[in-house]
């Protein structure tokens, strides 16, 4: 089954494509809850190029990668990749309010839908706030 999440983050095109893909604010932003993170990323960008995330519960009692591999990139528009044997695309289209983000992935089996849509939704809203935030930051320090 598909599952379906967006965001619309209010920032340019550039920033959004930049937060969403080097490892530097990967590691910001790239967690479900606050008791969550990701220790660490890497981003090969490219057509065949590979990705990982580490992700770890703060208190060290768990952890995982989430890796894949890139099958298409549309530099500012559209990522593709697979993960083990799912897939999962990231629409990136501007509009008025902004750039919306919208990620649609393969569900598993291990958790339920509606526990998959919200972590992943929840991953997404603070990317969203990640770039915002420095937006903000970044407008502050050019007054």
């Amino acid at each position: 089954m598909r599952i379906n999440v967006e965001t619309t983050v209010d920032a340019p095109l550039e920033q959004v494509w930049r937060a969403y893909t080097t490892p530097e604010d990967i590691v910001k932003w790239n967690a479900a809850s606050d008791d969550w993170h990701t220790t660490k990323a890497s981003v090969d960008l490219r057509e065949g190029g590979a990705f990982s995330s580490r992700m770890e519960a703060k208190d060290g009692s768990m952890g995982f990668d989430f890796a894949g591999t890139y099958t298409k990139i549309v530099p500012q528009k559209f990522i593709e990749y697979a993960f083990g044997d799912r897939k999962a695309e990231v629409e990136f289209t501007p509009g008025p309010n902004g750039v919306t983000v919208r990620v649609s992935f393969d569900s598993e089996p291990t958790h339920s839908i509606e526990q998959q849509k919200a972590g992943w939704q929840a991953i997404l809203t603070n990317f969203a706030r990640h770039v915002e935030a420095k937006q903000m930051s970044a407008g502050r320090s050019k007054a």
